[in-house]
């Protein structure tokens, strides 16, 4: 077992994420098998987590290209409900295509807030962010008392925005319903979860996982985003070189905010809920924020991570808390199994706390018929508070973020 694992360690990253999205999947049906719980792998609750992901992917980015470059983005969040009340304000007046560049526009300018604070005047980048967090807020909600009572007689809501076309693959999307609605073990629950992912597309969404390799072509690929990250690893180095680092940590958070505002933006334009409303972010910012740490400050690793707390979301709204119970069923297998890998590799401290922490998953399986609903609302938030748990023995965050920088220092 041991020399099969480490042949598995030698495959492509490419290859090595199949299986592991392929295990995933063969857990996932297992439990639907055990549990007769077939929203796990349903296509509305695939498409409900794709939606729900896509602000929090966003954010991700955004906290992605600032952190890069040194700069610690945790005012994510006011930076996403300003792009809400820009993205609700243009798309009243011009249409869905100005909801989104109202968002960003709003979202860039609360990037740019923050490059000014902690690049220019060297402002400790979480208070700044908590800052901008605050004057978010505050500020929208004096906007939308101030623009939208007038025409929803509502101060804490915007009038019903027009939202763009939705659309399916032809062929496809039909397809996966049909061999999902054969109910067959592993290939049904498959084309379940695929057709969620073909289903109901709009472009907000198109475009917001294609600027997830964008953003690795970009800064991975390019001269502009060696740079950049330069600037976040060592930016006294850069400096000497000719690099222009605070330009470059400018443009980074600039962009941060842009696709924050983006992500605010997409809650505007979900379907289910065309419009602004107060408080509709709830924390998206600090969870896209925990999907980059997820992901290692890398695209794929924070593209998984948005995918799974879009699916813990997507889940509870879509089948409450009879769903969320029969995932803890789940996630004791994902735990035993993880336990068993980490045993093969004689890591035996990390195999016996995976072990103990699936028997204890399991004991609050078998004690209750369901998780309550008001539990149940907050998954998403619990997930993100074991996984940033789990995940950070292995993180590698740049190695000059949060550290204040002064032009000139490389001269």
């Amino acid at each position: 077992m041991t020399a099969v694992l480490e042949r598995a360690r030698t495959l492509p990253g490419w290859a090595r994420s199949a299986l592991i999205a392929a295990a995933l999947v063969a857990v996932l049906a297992i439990t639907v098998t055990l549990t007769g719980q077939t929203q796990l792998t349903s296509g509305g609750t695939a498409s409900a987590a794709v939606r729900l992901g896509l602000p929090i992917l966003l954010a991700g980015l955004g906290g992605l290209w600032a952190e890069r470059a040194g700069i610690i983005n945790i005012g994510l969040e006011g930076m996403m409900v300003l792009g809400t009340w820009g993205a609700a304000w243009a798309g009243y007046q011009w249409g869905p295509w100005a909801a989104m560049l109202g968002g960003l526009v709003f979202g860039a300018l609360g990037g740019l807030l923050h490059a000014v604070a902690t690049v220019t005047f060297n402002v400790n980048h979480i208070v700044s962010g908590v800052a901008i967090t605050l004057l978010g807020t505050g500020l929208t909600k004096y906007l939308a008392t101030l623009v939208f009572t007038p025409v929803s007689q509502n101060p804490r809501q915007s009038p019903r925005l027009q939202g763009f076309t939705e659309f399916s693959i032809p062929g496809v999307s039909d397809g996966l319903a049909a061999l999902q609605a054969q109910q067959r073990v592993f290939v049904s629950d498959l084309a379940g979860l695929l057709s969620g992912l073909v289903t109901g597309l709009t472009p907000i969404l198109i475009i917001g996982v294609a600027l997830v390799p964008v953003s690795y072509l970009v800064l991975w690929r390019t001269a502009f985003g060696l740079r950049l990250r330069s600037a976040g690893e060592s930016p006294v180095a850069a400096e000497s070189l000719g690099v222009n680092v605070v330009l470059h940590k400018y443009i980074a958070v600039t962009i941060s905010g842009a696709l924050a505002g983006l992500g605010g933006a997409a809650l505007v334009l979900n379907p289910g809920q065309l419009g602004y409303l107060e408080n509709q972010v709830g924390g998206r910012g600090y969870i896209g924020l925990a999907a980059m740490i997820f992901g290692n400050w890398r695209p794929a690793g924070l593209l998984v991570g948005s995918a799974l707390f879009g699916y813990v979301d997507g889940l509870q709204l879509r089948a409450g808390g009879e769903a969320v119970h029969a995932l803890l069923y789940g996630a004791t297998l994902v735990a035993v199994v993880v336990a068993v890998l980490w045993a093969i590799r004689r890591m035996w401290t990390a195999a016996a706390v995976a072990l103990v922490a699936g028997l204890l998953v399991y004991a609050i399986y078998w004690s209750v018929d369901t998780v309550p609903s008001e539990f149940a609302s907050y998954a998403p938030q619990l997930v993100t508070l074991i996984v940033l748990a789990a995940a950070s023995q292995r993180l590698r965050p740049p190695a000059r973020l949060g550290e204040p920088y002064r032009r000139g220092e490389g001269r």
